[in-house]
């Protein structure tokens, strides 16, 4: 019967799986098991789970018994998902960000995610594997790598396919039915990419739509948090479930105007009927024939399902060479702020102790080396440093007014049109700007170039202005129901 559970559970959405649970056709622990068997099975060469959680099937046989005698407790009522390495969980499961350091790292409390999710019945059914501290750690580190659990990848073709980073684990895990849906978090990429590159939907939202509060994290002007699932329908189920204001999280003071308790309401088959949807050329550049074959094919359906598509739309910042320098700053301050926090018997309390510990640990530690933490740990980790300033608030005048903001607005857009790939992503990292990428189709040839994936699953992806979700999440939605290029890996 496990083997029959394993089986059925592939491709299944939230809706359906609630829908037989409360039929009483399978129960959670039955859901929880087949994973764990998949995971099991297929999991040791793709590497995209770090840890099991050991109370799985005894929390799922607890949510069992409450909907036997209670009824379920939300939209998620013992749903299997996993949740980044770096989102803080009080319970068995550690919180390393990939880092042997952390490797012993149980969190206090859970994160503001992580209890919400759990408040919706939501069962974790172990971390996901990542690239180490967010791929903040070295500029040679290959995405979905990490000290403490290996190298992830995609299960689409293991031996040549650019798997994406950093929510690495959180895509392969979904992309291969190893779990329901997952949660990853995002500062410029780390959702969109390796959900594109994985036929999966990953929602990168506005940031301050979802607080960060117990996430390990990179910059608190760009991290935000958000879904990775297998439909765009399940997106908006967990983007539901984990949009909310949080005082401890100042940056989502005043969210909640703009949040929606449930964001199904705006999955319209026809939602791309009357859209105004820009082409930025600029960013198509770099595609390589198939890719550019895929992005045109997707323009195609864009037209053919009534929008209205403003093609080519101009940037005014699209030329900007982008740096890291807010990030570079608000990760000491960030890092040392969480790892401050951390018990006594924590072998890191610092940044500074970070790379110490690793220099101790070498061997295991720097296959990749640190020279991105090192960077980082030469500011002085106050924010206080002129550069801060000035590279701040340029990145907010060229990535909004002088960006994204200046061209919805002149040419009355509801959204940009982006390939799913690093192109891109960068413009609306640094304006804190909504994303969400949907499959649409799959590059057969081309070869690995750096940071350029030139073959295996291909997503498009919807841009827009702050928070507008409910207008992104329309959009990919319609063209998936047109198009459905989402297909499980043969593993």
């Amino acid at each position: 019967m496990e083997n029959n559970r394993a089986k059925w559970i592939v491709e299944k959405s939230i809706d359906e799986l609630r829908s037989a649970m409360e039929r009483g056709e399978v129960c959670s622990e039955e859901l929880v098991q087949a994973y764990l068997d998949r995971i099991a099975e297929y999991d040791g060469e793709l590497k995209s789970i770090i840890e099991v959680n050991p109370a799985a099937l005894t929390i799922a046989r607890s949510l069992d018994e409450e909907r036997r005698t209670s009824g379920a407790r939300g939209p998620l009522h013992g749903i299997p998902i996993v949740l980044k390495d770096n989102i803080d969980t009080a319970d068995l499961l550690h919180t390393s960000a990939g880092s042997i350091a952390l490797a012993e790292s149980i969190a206090a409390e859970d994160s503001t995610v992580a209890a919400a999710l759990r408040q919706a019945g939501a069962i974790f059914l172990g971390k996901a594997n990542m690239t180490e501290w967010a791929n903040f750690m070295s500029n040679t580190m290959w995405a979905g790598y990490n000290s403490r659990h290996g190298q992830t990848v995609n299960p689409y073709g293991p031996d040549d396919l650019f798997v994406g980073g950093s929510s690495t684990g959180s895509a392969v895990a979904v992309a291969a039915n190893l779990a329901t849906a997952a949660i990853g978090t995002e500062t410029a990429g780390s959702i969109i990419c390796p959900s594109s590159q994985n036929c999966v939907v990953g929602i990168k939202p506005t940031v301050g739509l979802v607080s960060r509060k117990g996430v390990i994290p990179i910059s608190s002007s760009q991290d935000t948090i958000g879904p990775i699932t297998r439909t765009v329908a399940d997106a908006a189920i967990l983007l539901g479930v984990i949009a909310s204001e949080d005082e401890r999280d100042e940056i989502t003071i005043g969210s909640s105007k703009h949040a929606f308790k449930d964001y199904t309401v705006f999955l319209e088959e026809d939602g791309l009927r009357g859209a105004r949807i820009g082409v930025p050329r600029y960013f198509y550049q770099e595609l390589d024939e198939e890719q550019k074959a895929v992005m045109e094919a997707a323009i195609v359906v864009l037209k053919e399902q009534g929008a209205i598509v403003v093609d080519p739309v101009s940037i005014p910042s699209e030329r900007m060479k982008w740096n890291n320098a807010v990030m570079r700053y608000e990760f000491k301050k960030g890092l040392n702020d969480y790892l401050g926090a951390l018990p006594d018997s924590s072998p890191v309390h610092s940044l500074s102790e970070v790379i110490a510990y690793n220099e101790q640990h070498a061997e295991r530690a720097l296959k990749y080396g640190q020279d991105v933490l090192i960077w980082s740990d030469a500011t002085s980790g106050t924010l206080t440093e002129e550069q801060y300033a000035i590279s701040k608030a340029q990145d907010i005048e060229y990535s909004r007014e002088k960006g994204i903001d200046h061209v919805l607005e002149k040419h009355k857009l509801d959204a940009l049109l982006l390939p799913g790939m690093y192109e891109g992503v960068d413009l609306p990292g640094k304006a804190g700007y909504p994303l969400i990428t949907v499959p649409a189709g799959y590059v057969t040839n081309g070869s690995m170039k750096p940071g350029v994936p030139t073959k295996g699953p291909l997503g498009i992806v919807f841009a827009g202005g702050a928070f507008s979700e409910p207008t992104l999440i329309k959009l990919a939605y319609s063209f998936e129901q047109a198009t459905t290029f989402r297909f499980p890996p043969k593993l």
